[in-house]
């Protein structure tokens, strides 16, 4: 089987990222040209319910089968490969049934009396077959990134959004005529179509890389399997335990803000328009660059799990570290560029720079952000994920006591919502970090985040000098794309200068040419 090195499979990803970004992006605008306003909300009503259902059934085994099968690779063990598959295959399959027959079952229950629109039982009911078909790709998936080849991950994901994007613009002229929900249920099956395709692909991969038969003897491995199940349970309960705290979180969050902002003293209009300016246009701005923290993330996982299995501590010291200097490397030039620019970016992309100096205030602490997802890795990778989880949890507990606090103050409304996700940040990057120190004798880069303040505040300088200079308007584009190609010329240069990438790292490039022979 084809394997990469960390920085390839992590430059795989990236790029299956960008794509895929860009075509849901496309899909986004295709689904809402077509149905409206009022289709698009009966999609997204259906949409929380989705995701629960997939999170609970996939239980946090991409994760946990990742490391694994890198551990059972380090040492040549083929059979615990095997075992590990079938042990999975078993467990989402009873789990699909379980939550496939829930999600039909309580549909009506849902539609009436959770979402208050009995139409939303159309793209409910229409969604319900991808449960499986997701738990087998998890599986596939983890399989996949505990081997270290993650080129069958990014073309299955890219392969997905192709084929979403083909039917979704049929399906939902076709049921439109019969109505608004029966349009929101095509677009969900232009979903599962996607999904298919996309594991269909998977497992013709997975036929032509495997060595070994899957369904030989498989009674046998399975029988025997406790011992691998409780392996995988030790980081999939903690890892699914981590998604449902950010599930729960991402509930409660707005229902916190209303109550919050409404004892402020501000009236329901106004507290719908600050926060969703707040998390519909900033928040996508800041989490802007977590995609290409992810596949650091997925990557990491594999390479220091295979290098903790054969006792490289020097190794594992390195990945963690390459991984923070790298994810900063990623987010730092978004940082400056929202700090100093915020006005005509809101103004370019959404026609109103309200939330300016929110955006300028929050870009600078977010960039921490960026990093969690790597050490978040990094502990699940060391066998720590219930660490992780409860970092989650306290960060969690933290900021809503903190929203709570502030936000229900007039003096700052809106601003200690800003303030409780900085606050959140700060408290699940700094726990992770401890976690690290603690179990995994980990050394903090103090030099990497030296050098990186010093990238900061040299791009920050030089960005307001030629904002100044240019007297940049707050609509005129043709000014404001040569300083971002400027900027990005210095930031690159300055990377390279500092050495927070290097040229040794460039050489592992996995679309260099390959030599003629």
């Amino acid at each position: 089987m084809t394997k990469q090195t960390f920085l390839q499979g992590t430059l795989i990803l990236i790029a299956a990222g960008m794509v895929t970004r860009l075509l849901g992006f496309i899909n986004r605008i295709v689904v809402a040209r077509v149905m409206g306003e009022e289709g698009v909300g009966l999609y997204m009503m259906a949409l929380p319910t989705l995701i629960l259902a997939i999170t609970l059934t996939q239980f946090g085994l991409p994760v946990a089968i990742s490391k694994r099968v890198a551990e059972a690779e380090a040492s040549g063990n083929t059979a615990k490969i095997k075992q590990i598959l079938i042990v999975s295959l078993t467990l989402t399959g009873a789990l699909s049934i379980l939550f496939t027959t829930l999600m039909i079952a309580g549909a009506p229950i849902i539609a009436k009396w959770f979402l208050t629109d009995v139409r939303a039982l159309y793209p409910l009911m229409a969604i319900s077959p991808i449960v499986p078909i997701t738990a087998i790709s998890a599986v596939i998936r983890g399989y996949f990134q505990g081997r270290q080849n993650m080129k069958p991950q990014a073309v299955s994901q890219v392969l997905e959004q192709i084929v979403r994007i083909s039917c979704v613009y049929f399906l939902t002229h076709l049921m439109l005529p019969y109505g608004i929900e029966y349009a929101a249920a095509g677009a969900m099956f232009s979903v599962i179509i996607g999904e298919l395709v996309s594991l269909l692909y998977m497992m013709r991969m997975f036929t032509i890389k495997k060595s070994f038969q899957l369904r030989h003897k498989w009674k046998n491995y399975l029988g025997k399997g406790k011992e691998t199940l409780n392996e995988l349970l030790s980081i999939a309960l903690p890892t699914t335990g981590s998604r449902l705290v950010g599930s729960i979180t991402y509930f409660f969050e707005p229902i916190l803000v209303a109550q919050s902002l409404a004892i402020a003293g501000l009236t329901t209009a106004e507290t719908t328009r600050q926060y969703g300016e707040l998390t519909g246009y900033l928040l996508p701005l800041l989490f802007l660059p977590t995609f290409i923290t992810h596949s650091l993330s997925v990557a990491l996982i594999p390479s220091i799990s295979e290098a903790a299995a054969k006792g490289e501590k020097g190794l594992i010291q390195y990945r963690m570290t390459q991984s923070i200097r790298l994810s900063l490397a990623s987010g730092g030039l978004a940082t400056v560029v929202l700090m100093v620019f915020p006005i005509i970016l809101l103004n370019l992309m959404y026609g109103t720079a309200n939330a300016a100096s929110l955006l300028t205030f929050m870009a600078p602490f977010f960039l921490l952000l960026y990093i969690q997802a790597p050490l978040q890795a990094s502990l699940q990778a060391m066998d720590m994920a219930k660490p992780a989880m409860w970092n989650s949890v306290i960060g969690s507990i933290v900021k809503f006591v903190v929203l709570i606090g502030l936000a229900s103050q007039p003096q700052f409304g809106i601003q200690g919502v800003a303030i409780a996700m900085i606050t959140g940040v700060l408290v699940v990057t700094f726990l992770h970090i401890v976690s690290l120190m603690r179990h995994a004798d980990f050394q903090v880069p103090w030099m990497v985040l030296f050098k990186t303040g010093l990238l900061m505040v040299i791009l920050s300088f030089t960005a307001t000098r030629m904002k100044h200079l240019t007297f940049l308007d707050a609509s005129t584009l043709s000014q404001f794309l040569p300083i971002l190609f400027i900027l990005a010329i210095l930031y690159i240069m300055l990377l390279f200068i500092l050495k927070l990438i290097t040229f040794e790292e460039l050489k592992q490039l996995p679309f260099k040419k390959k030599p003629r022979p």
